[in-house]
């Protein structure tokens, strides 16, 4: 009967240092940039972001308009999930 310690000593001196298949991927983060807001809140009347310098004055970040869309679903065999079908619709201003 082999020892257990002597099998675990084989298989250690077996592996094999592998370099992480993620570490080619890896990149220098970008530079930055200066942001002309200090703080972000939501307006509750409103819902929107507000943006605020150091001052606490409101920073106009401009206009990045709206999307709204509808969605429908039908289902041809109520005992099967494969005969489902939707219809999608949007508009943006």
């Amino acid at each position: 009967m082999k020892n257990v310690q002597t099998t675990t000593t084989e298989a250690q001196r077996q592996l094999v240092a592998v370099r992480p298949w993620g570490v080619g991927r890896l990149a220098p983060y970008p530079t930055t940039t200066l942001r002309l807001h200090a703080t972000v809140s939501v307006d509750p009347r409103t819902q929107l972001g507000v943006f605020r310098d150091s001052l606490g004055e409101v920073v106009e970040m401009g206009k990045h308009g709206t999307l709204s869309g509808t969605e429908t679903s039908t289902v041809t065999n109520s005992d099967s999930k494969n005969d489902q079908g939707h219809d999608q619709d949007s508009q943006q201003d």
